[in-house]
């Protein structure tokens, strides 16, 4: 029996994660990695999905964006996956599954999360000493978000309410690098990404439950267990 297609709320910003196989490469070469961002530019305009900011790790992706309808993000990620699968499996000659199950997925509390969330995602490389500095990674949006490279990515509001000015804008994001993410940020965020829990508080969680007449449920207590 095929799985419910995931609904999310649209109008509402969620961080995206999707993993490797095993934790195995997805990316080997800079092909694979431009072929990938062209897949999400082309998908996340035919279904409706804007994205804020991503990150392309060597064997997982992070994505922050928003869905138009409830079955946007969803099929974005089924077409990009699957098309993506294909490609790399004929391109390596290999057979079998690449992603490590179905995506996990978070409601982020926009006005209190949205742009820690951003910085957390264009941190990852920085975290995983690949580079001393997020501009000299090329495959996260930090590049359009900090720098004001031209980009297909939709900037969210509240990125936009950082300054009205585009230049000025870009420089109090990179200021907002000069801190990194904390330690109870880093972990309200992979804690919510491991139970697929929203990013946010439990006034937030009880609002959103109340509003959409949802069941959104807790996370568990303590540090997700290590596999």
């Amino acid at each position: 029996m095929p799985r419910r297609t995931r609904m999310y709320i649209p109008g509402l910003p969620y961080h995206i994660v999707q993993r490797g196989n095993n934790r195995k490469a997805c990316f080997v070469e800079p092909e694979n990695y431009r072929f990938y961002l062209q897949l999400w530019q082309e998908l996340s305009l035919r279904y409706r999905a804007g994205v804020h900011a991503y990150c392309l790790m060597t064997n997982h992706i992070h994505f922050l964006a928003t869905p138009e309808t409830e079955t946007s993000l969803s099929n974005v990620m089924k077409v990009v996956g699957s098309r993506y699968a294909q490609y790399f499996n004929k391109k390596y000659h290999r057979t079998g599954t690449l992603w490590e199950g179905r995506h996990k997925s978070s409601l982020v509390e926009s006005e209190r999360y949205l742009l820690t969330c951003m910085r957390y995602i264009e941190l990852n490389p920085v975290r995983a000493s690949m580079v001393n500095k997020p501009e000299e990674y090329s495959w996260s949006s930090y590049g359009a978000n900090g720098c004001g490279d031209e980009s297909w990515l939709v900037p969210h509001d509240d990125y936009l309410r950082i300054d009205r000015d585009p230049g000025k804008r870009c420089y109090r994001y990179r200021e907002l690098f000069k801190d990194r993410v904390n330690q109870k940020d880093l972990h309200l965020i992979r804690k919510a990404t491991h139970y697929c829990q929203p990013v946010g508080d439990d006034r937030f969680r009880k609002s959103i439950e109340k509003k959409y007449n949802i069941k959104l449920g807790q996370m568990s207590r303590g540090r997700p267990a290590k596999k």
